[in-house]
């Protein structure tokens, strides 16, 4: 990503490359002041309004009015702390302003650049409309969200679409959107994949590893932006363990995983039902889900009656059923 532009294009109808384009939207505010400015390209009142950087309500008493504008962004930061400005906003009668953490922090509340000092805050209504009306497009390829500007670094952090990283040994350090990851990790690192439907159990036919041993597949999920790194690991005494990371940057937790698997059929003379042991997880977010602690996870965890097959010398394997809900 991109930092440090003196000129940040926002329109989405212009003939410059999208992907360059859009990694300059969505910085995260910057901490010094820095003259900048957010240029529309495109109008979104009248027929045919494609996209723009910033929307500024007219009056919320009245039908609401989208206008692009083009403006310093240093007019959206605070004078003294240079971080974006939210509600509450103060304004000294010079016409001085300053954030709410800004005043809290000034025991008198009086103003200190004022010629004589002494001139006291108030609320500024007119800029606390304006910082609260400004939006602005992600940044990242693949998210076609608007946010309020103060809020940009926020969802930057969350957002589904965020770069997701690549620790696979030997790898040049790949990052991209969690799409974008998933078929780096199956073309160039030859990860199985798998599609599961959403909200409904699949049966997923996975090779056993060895003791020690670590198999790793992707799981996709249809009509959902989910996509999953499964774990499969080999472990003393025939153990196999299985565990699943949600590919995205980290955020709140999304998807619900279930896995479960069905032990032999016991010796009808017993009059036992089949073996179960079943796993119901809140999914962990990562951008970077190879590099996450499997010891750290919650794990599907099956001795070796699970597995099947193995006759004549054929390898192993774990009929794993899944089910991945969205929260």
């Amino acid at each position: 990503m991109q930092s440090g532009s003196p000129s940040t294009a926002m329109g989405k109808g212009s003939g410059v490359d999208q992907s360059a384009k859009k990694k300059a939207r969505l910085e995260p505010p910057p901490n010094v002041q820095v003259k900048q400015e957010i240029i529309p390209h495109q109008a979104t009142t009248g027929a045919g309004g494609g996209g723009g950087a910033m929307v500024a309500a007219e009056q919320r008493s009245r039908s609401r009015v989208d206008v692009l504008v083009s403006m310093d962004m240093s007019v959206l930061h605070c004078r003294i702390c240079s971080h974006p400005y939210k509600p509450p906003v103060f304004r000294c009668k010079g016409g001085h302003m300053a954030c709410g953490s800004c005043l809290a922090r000034i025991p008198d509340k009086q103003c200190r650049k004022c010629e004589h000092g002494g001139s006291a805050f108030e609320r500024c209504p007119a800029l606390e409309e304006v910082v609260s009306s400004a939006l602005i497009e992600c940044a990242h390829d693949g998210c076609s969200s608007y946010v309020t500007y103060h809020e940009a670094g926020e969802h930057q952090s969350a957002c589904p679409q965020a770069p997701c990283s690549c620790t696979e040994p030997g790898c040049g350090g790949f990052q991209g959107a969690p799409p974008a990851l998933v078929a780096h990790l199956a073309a160039q690192h030859a990860m199985p994949v798998h599609r599961v439907p959403r909200a409904s159990p699949a049966m997923l036919h996975l090779p056993a590893p060895s003791a020690s041993a670590t198999e790793r597949h992707l799981v996709i999920v249809e009509d959902d932006d989910g996509a999953f790194l499964l774990t499969v690991s080999g472990r003393p005494a025939g153990i196999t363990a299985v565990s699943a990371v949600c590919i995205r940057a980290v955020g709140p937790p999304c998807h619900a995983v279930k896995m479960w698997a069905n032990g032999p059929p016991p010796a009808a003379a017993l009059g036992r039902k089949v073996d179960t042991v079943l796993v119901d997880i809140v999914a962990t977010c990562s951008a970077a889900p190879g590099a996450v602690d499997v010891e750290e996870l919650t794990t599907l965890t099956l001795p070796r009656k699970f597995l099947v097959g193995g006759a004549a010398g054929a390898a192993k394997e774990l009929p794993l059923n899944i089910r991945i809900d969205r929260r």
